[in-house]
């Protein structure tokens, strides 16, 4: 147990520091200023293409997402991903070795072997259908639910309502999401830098208030015509619908899809979402009651 703590410290330990040189220097996989790019790009064509045209430009809880925006990324997200990777590592290699096994001998294959633009897209594939099976998970399972309530809780969406999530939620993703990068080696810092701001300026253009759906790419990309009825108050199901992270040909292969026509006007939220908290504090402590 001392080990665990120990590189939980480590981990932590010169965040802040790295974090400073983030803001004050800026450099090619700069979190701080990729994120700000992303999201200030995204808003302004929120603004110039708006889809709901009466939807105020500081729409309904703007600032309180804008909050978890930072919040997220960095105080948890960031922590959380350098953290729980360090941690998992360590114990799936004494977990193996205590069977009399090595990492290298699990590994189905390895992509530092294969070009990179081809390791790339291998990497970003099966991390978003690990997300995909997660995010169905987050719906099934009633205490993963009470946690993905946060996330649901938009009621008028914008690009900054991707980052409104309990901060239990990465926790069940990060773990999950850290198979992939065990049973396929070689993948580096450089790939997971890419695919992240990728997945983010996705997951940005998915939540914001803008009409578009992609044409004939929308059976492979999630957009926000799509992701709209996402988050609809009325489904067909119990469940949900339209899981898909960065990918919608998950939905499409699984039968998981449901666009019945133009959602531009529907409810969005769940069902008592009027009970749900309001404040940042009591969304945070919410699963725990």
């Amino acid at each position: 147990m001392d080990k665990y703590i120990a590189i939980l410290i480590n981990s932590y330990s010169g965040y802040f520091d790295y974090l400073k040189n983030e803001v004050l220097y800026w450099k090619w996989d700069n979190y701080f200023y990729g994120l700000i790019a992303i999201s200030v790009t995204v808003w302004l064509l929120e603004i110039l293409f708006p889809w709901r045209k009466n939807q105020a430009i500081f729409r309904k809880d703007f600032w309180l997402d804008l909050f978890y925006l930072f919040f997220n990324f960095f105080l948890l997200n960031l922590i959380l991903l350098i953290a729980l990777s360090n941690i998992t590592e360590q114990f799936i290699n004494d977990l193996l070795h205590f069977f009399g096994f090595e990492l290298t001998s699990i590994r189905l294959l390895s992509i530092s072997k294969l070009p990179q633009p081809i390791s790339l897209l291998l990497f970003f594939v099966i991390s978003d259908f690990i997300q995909w099976n997660v995010h169905r998970l987050l719906h099934t399972i009633p205490f993963l639910w009470k946690i993905h309530k946060t996330h649901h809780s938009v009621k008028e969406m914008g690009f900054a309502a991707h980052f409104r999530y309990n901060w239990m939620e990465p926790l069940v993703y990060k773990v999950l999401l850290y198979i992939p990068i065990i049973l396929i080696g070689g993948i580096n810092l450089q790939d997971v830098f890419i695919v992240h701001f990728i997945s983010i300026a996705i997951g940005h253009l998915n939540h914001a208030n803008i009409g578009w759906d992609y044409g004939v790419f929308k059976y492979i990309f999630n957009n926000p015509k799509m992701h709209i009825w996402h988050h609809s108050k009325k489904i067909p199901n119990k469940n949900g619908v339209n899981f898909g992270i960065s990918l919608s040909i998950w939905d499409y292969l699984f039968k998981t899809n449901y666009i019945p026509n133009d959602g531009r006007d529907i409810e969005l939220g769940f069902d008592d979402d009027d009970k749900f908290p309001e404040d940042f504090i009591k969304q945070e402590l919410f699963p725990l009651q």
